[in-house]
């Protein structure tokens, strides 16, 4: 079966695969940098210019560590070692299943998780193709405790970066003065997070090994470097120091606007690195399969070739139909300015770099909308939308049966199709 049809699986699992990684691109890229498009820091033409060479960048550098994860600790394959066309079916799939679901949630504007959506779906086919004790129940459980956790720390991490600038910044009686003097520090931290968790991790697939001195090392250099880019892009707006309260809280905001271009920067890596693994997992499953003539390696390495497709498809999603989700995100769960968005995409940056690192696959969206709900908590409860957070809460909930479901489904229609 795998010699006869080995091509056309591979030729369906890079169609399929790309389509999954648009679906990524349509919905959890634009919860990325929604909160830079609804703040007014930047427009949607420069987050698709940011998100292509950021987003890819993650996946490219950072990307091999969850592909792992979606790939081999969900499921066990053993019961089917000698019947591997039926993970071939079960991963094409997950991978239509999981994408279609996207579309529909995109169209309507959803921010779904593209991490529920597969991972429903790989448990859907294995339910019925392989036995429901193929299912890895505890990872499943460290994953749904993830997805209740993640929220919950980008939401504390958001709150505290917001109060900090209110404390540090807003609420002083030089505001325009702090601003100034504070926002290297933050950007800064910017800088030196994102180095460190990437190069503790996330080059072990480019064969770049660095103890912790090292590491360290590089990622304060790394964060001196973007502190100092910034500080000079925070002189050259030169702003006069304004005489109303006023007018300072509006340069204040020019300055976090600034300051918003790096955090964007790092959110698009962060999500490159975690979610890249949704599109591309399935599809690295399905290749590795065919090429060794149907063995289920533990160890199968991730071709290149595979990371670069996986961020072209996010780049094309975004582009294309990520729009309504930006929306949703950027301006209707609460009224965004600069600051605001700087500590909530600071917040997620954080969180989800943090996940991708221990290898679990987070979900990107939780972790947006808990920065933003925890930003609106700082100004107290009247400015959260909690309607709008109520509809999005619901749709989390039916994307996990919803994947498992049409999984199943495909998974009957591909071994129908292929026996």
């Amino acid at each position: 079966m795998l010699v006869e049809y080995g091509s056309v699986f591979i030729m369906l699992a890079i169609v399929l695969g790309l389509y999954m990684t648009w679906g990524i691109g349509a919905n959890d890229v634009a919860n990325a940098m929604g909160t830079s498009v609804g703040s007014g820091a930047i427009t949607i033409k420069q987050a698709i210019i940011i998100a292509a060479i950021f987003e890819f960048a993650g996946a490219f550098i950072a990307g091999g560590n969850v592909t792992k994860t979606i790939r081999k600790g969900i499921i066990d394959p053993t019961p089917i070692l000698g019947n591997p066309e039926i993970l071939v079916w079960g991963m094409l799939s997950a991978l239509l299943a999981a994408a279609l679901w996207l579309t529909v949630a995109s169209w309507m504007g959803w921010p779904v998780s593209t991490t529920h959506s597969i991972i429903g779906a790989i448990v859907g086919f294995a339910m019925v193709g392989i036995g429901m004790d193929a299912v890895n129940w505890p990872k499943i459980g460290t994953i749904v405790i993830s997805w209740v956790v993640s929220p919950m720390v980008g939401g504390t991490f958001s709150y505290l970066i917001m109060r900090s600038i209110q404390r540090f910044i807003l609420d002083t009686d030089t505001p325009f003065r702090n601003a100034q003097r504070y926002a290297p520090l933050y950007i800064f931290f910017v800088g030196f997070l994102i180095s460190l968790v990437t190069l503790f991790k996330g080059l072990k697939h480019l064969e770049i090994e660095l103890n912790i001195p090292e590491s360290f090392l590089i990622a304060v250099l790394l964060g001196c470097i973007v502190a100092v880019i910034g500080r000079f892009l925070i002189v050259r707006l030169k702003m006069q120091e304004a005489e109303s309260v006023h007018d300072q809280f509006t340069q204040i905001e020019r300055i976090f606007g600034v300051m918003m271009l790096f955090t964007a920067c790092a959110m698009a890596f962060a999500h490159g690195s975690n979610d890249v693994a949704n599109g591309i997992g399935p599809m690295a499953a399905v290749v590795s399969i065919v090429q060794s003539g149907g063995e289920m390696a533990q160890d199968s390495a991730l071709p290149l070739w595979i990371l670069v497709l996986g961020g072209c498809g996010i780049i094309l999603g975004l582009a294309t139909l990520g729009y309504r989700v930006i929306q949703t995100i950027g301006t209707k769960i609460t009224e965004l300015v600069p600051t605001r968005g700087f500590s909530a995409e600071l917040a997620a940056a954080a969180t989800v770099v943090l996940a991708s690192r221990t290898g679990i696959p987070v979900s990107t969206t939780h972790i947006a909308v808990g920065a933003v709900v925890g930003v609106g908590l700082a100004r107290g409860i009247g400015a959260l939308d909690l309607r709008v957070i109520g509809g999005i809460f619901m749709s989390w909930v039916i994307t996990l049966p919803v994947g498992a479901l049409l999984s199943i489904f495909f998974f009957f229609f591909f071994r129908g199709l292929f026996l």
